[in-house]
């Protein structure tokens, strides 16, 4: 195929896409402009370079700078900025730290990411006040935590990352408070699997549930006084003071860029782009945090930020380009956390209501089951939550709690999803079966099987 190919964005999509179009298309040229000085990395392991268990920033580098331009032929270009897009020129306008430039391209790929999504209050600049979003945003972070030794924490957010920053900040000796403006924690999970994770997260932290952070203002001795509002009565508040904040209150897809050069968005706020990840402009391409993809419960365009995602979605766009046409593959959701001892996770569709939208009619079930057999030494409990459809019996999301045996076991149900499994078809599944690693019913069978009873 050969021309040029230019990729906004040097992380998870993008360097993905370029790897996979040079192996396609070795004449390829290829061009990667990162506005930062930092690609391909794992930024899903900030929270435990910050905890301590990883010493050293550049071991979250997957793949060095060096091998990208010596090894594989991609021209990466740190600290270069995409600041226009000319879609009807096919050209960019570029500024490094040296100059500014125009560089045309055959086909282009957006894969800008997301940037946190930080309220608009007073206070919020102040120092002590943190994202942790990128490699720089961790460094600025673990510096702060060395140079001041701060004694308290409070974060914005009981997301994935509000919970692994809990975690982090408590492990090193942190008081450590959290606000979540809904009534529970990781809200998307379901009240009945949150509930669980807020029983035990008050075990170590303070919680703050249905409120939500109003100002923050700096004291005279260089700490932090934040002002906290109940969402319901708008009239009672509460004053804490702490030593730095971070602000884990969700992302937004970074879509300036695209927005300005006419390229359409989509529904949920991210790049619409078709089965190939072509936008409206059918030589520019988006994949990544920035970009809409398919869900395989609804069929529908959705937003599911998930490092995955990124990965796949850009490797795909990258063949096509280079002369294979790949379908993006449609996207479950599936996600799990740590949250100190337990392990919390979901695939799928959990919300009854937003179900109820698409048109399906959900039926909800929530069990107990151990992880192993109840007679073998160690065994944990595990909650489930699984939903399936009324009409056609599939399966359309679950949920799941516990203290060991529910990060892999999620990836049953995501399996399930793509198969389009009835909740029958699950329940017979012939899932493996020992006593240090499962009770002769499978929790995930056990679920399966009081949902059929109850479909």
């Amino acid at each position: 195929m050969s021309g040029s190919l230019v990729i906004i964005g040097g992380d998870a999509a993008g360097m993905s896409a370029a790897s996979k179009a040079r192996r396609e298309d070795p004449e390829l040229e290829i061009i990667v402009l990162e506005r930062g000085e930092w690609a391909s990395y794992g930024a899903c392991g900030l929270p435990y370079y910050i905890k301590g268990e990883i010493k050293n920033i550049e071991d979250l580098i997957a793949i060095p700078p060096e091998i990208f331009r010596e090894k594989r032929n991609i021209d990466l270009r740190l600290n270069h900025e995409v600041i226009r897009i000319l879609p009807d020129e096919k050209r960019l306008i570029v500024r490094s730290k040296k100059d500014e430039y125009e560089l045309a391209y055959h086909n282009l790929l957006i894969s800008t990411g997301a940037r946190p999504l930080i309220p608009n209050i007073a206070g919020v600049n102040s120092t002590g006040v943190f994202t942790l979003r990128n490699i720089d945003d961790g460094k600025k972070i673990r510096e702060y935590l060395q140079k001041r030794s701060p004694e308290k924490v409070l974060i914005v957010g009981g997301g994935y990352i509000g919970l692994e920053m809990a975690e982090a900040f408590q492990e090193i000796g942190l008081k450590v408070y959290l606000v979540e403006l809904f009534p529970h924690v990781l809200p998307s999970f379901g009240p009945e699997i949150s509930e669980v994770v807020e029983y035990h997260l008050k075990k170590y932290i303070q919680i703050y549930l249905g409120k939500y952070v109003n100002e923050i203002t700096e004291t005279n001795d260089g700490r932090l006084s934040v002002q906290i509002k109940d969402k319901k009565a708008e009239n009672k508040e509460e004053y804490l003071v702490t030593d730095m904040i971070l602000f884990a209150t969700g992302i937004k897809p970074e879509v300036s860029l695209a927005q300005e050069a006419g390229i359409q968005l989509g529904i949920t706020g991210a790049i619409a782009v078709d089965e190939y990840g072509r936008t409206n402009y059918p030589d520019i391409y988006a994949a990544g945090d920035c970009a809409e993809v398919k869900s395989i419960v609804t069929n529908k365009s959705t937003y599911i930020p998930l490092a995955l995602t990124a990965n796949r979605n850009g490797r795909a766009i990258g063949s096509t380009i280079g002369g294979r046409k790949t379908l993006l593959a449609p996207v479950a959701g599936t996600a799990v956390v740590k949250v100190f001892t337990l392990e919390v996770a979901s695939t799928g569709l959990i919300d009854l209501d937003n179900l109820h939208r698409y048109g399906f009619d959900p039926v909800k079930i929530t069990v107990d089951s151990p992880s192993r057999a109840g007679y073998y030494p160690g065994s944990k409990m595990i909650k489930i939550s699984l939903i399936a459809d009324r009409k056609t019996k599939k399966i359309l999301g679950c949920s799941m709690v516990g203290e060991e045996g529910v990060a892999k076991r999620i990836d049953i149900i995501a399996t399930a999803l793509y198969s389009r499994l009835t909740v029958e078809q699950l329940e017979n599944l012939d899932l493996a079966y020992a006593p240090p690693f499962s009770p002769v019913w499978d929790p995930i069978l056990s679920a399966a099987r009081v949902l059929n009873g109850k479909l």
